[in-house]
């Protein structure tokens, strides 16, 4: 079969093979096939056949190290073929996958599943400092508030949670969607003028044609250099050009995401599985023979999650993404 797996099943095959799980990690990490030593750098490690890892020449602390190192999957003892094909299925599944139907499929616990998921998840993360939008562009901007209905919940999570009717005890989420690009979604503390118009103002270009619904926070726009226009939803949903459809579109997106296939999502967690459903909003284009796969492959250097991080053990709140 061809060296590049185009489906779940050839994926599932391919990375049965040690061989080709390292070959593939390998051209990853150092595509002109100089293997490095991440700690200091020399060129000539020595590859240990019957431990599949390299060893550095030079006598320092971890001179022996894998393919893992320096990735989401550094100090993970699951194996480098469940790994990928985890990848792989989030990657492309539609609506997400759940950590109990990963555990089932890779036969491993749910919780190193769930850890697993989490850790992919900031491979799917996109940051970029280039602003949306411009003159001649047009965006829309909106938010939603994301929380189990109270009506659904347990008596004892109930008392947790709900406090007060109305949005209060819900998470609030803002997106920003260029028109014929990409869209840009993240956590916010409240809808209150300062955390929205901030956000706008640090991804979309001055000049640019703003779209919002009637909400007051909004208001100001103009006098900070956009082509503000306002739909006003208790009247109509489309005036012309003038809607927030786009985001709205993506709103009910996440939240099947969430509600269908998660369940059951704690505000801790929720910029993770937001950055999950931005990344599969942007790449909607993308083929599903390998190219979603290799995309997020891609993005596993550099980035590291402990267990303490993903269940809140080191430091009072993870930092919410602008």
């Amino acid at each position: 079969m061809s060296t590049k797996p185009k489906t779940l099943q050839q994926a599932i095959v391919h990375f049965a093979n040690p061989d080709n799980c390292l070959n593939f990690m390998v051209k990853l990490r150092w595509p002109d096939g100089v293997v490095t030593c991440p700690t200091c750098g020399r060129e000539d490690a020595v590859f240990l056949l019957n431990q599949r890892k390299w060893q550095c020449k030079s006598v320092h602390d971890h001179r022996q190290f894998t393919v893992k190192v320096g990735t989401i999957m550094e100090d993970s003892a699951l194996p480098l073929d469940k790994w990928l094909v985890a990848i792989w299925m989030i990657a492309n599944c539609k609506n997400g996958i759940s950590s109990y139907e990963v555990a089932r499929a890779l036969g491993t616990t749910q919780k190193s599943a769930w850890f697993m998921l989490h850790r992919i998840r900031l491979a799917m993360q996109t940051r970029s400092f280039l602003k949306l939008g411009g003159p001649g562009s047009e965006v829309e901007a909106d938010e939603t508030f994301v929380g189990g209905a109270a009506r659904f919940m347990h008596a004892d999570k109930h008392k947790r949670r709900i406090t007060e009717t109305g949005t209060k005890d819900k998470i609030a989420v803002q997106g920003i969607l260029e028109r014929g690009g990409e869209v840009r979604a993240a956590v916010v503390g409240n809808r209150k003028k300062h955390a929205l118009q901030s956000n706008i103002r640090a991804h979309v270009k001055a000049g640019s044609a703003i779209y919002t619904d009637a909400l007051m926070s909004y208001q100001g726009l103009k006098e900070k250099g956009f082509e503000h226009k306002v739909i006003d939803h208790a009247e109509r949903y489309v005036d012309g050009q003038v809607h927030t459809n786009g985001l709205e579109n993506f709103w009910s997106l996440f939240k099947r995401q969430l509600k269908g296939t998660y369940i059951s999502v704690e505000p801790f967690h929720l910029f993770r599985y937001l950055d999950e459903q931005v990344f599969r909003y942007n790449f909607r284009e993308l083929a599903h023979d390998g190219l979603r796969f290799e995309h997020v492959a891609s993005h596993i250097l550099g980035k590291r999650l402990t267990y303490a991080e993903v269940t809140g053990k080191v430091g009072a709140t993870p930092s919410l993404p602008n």
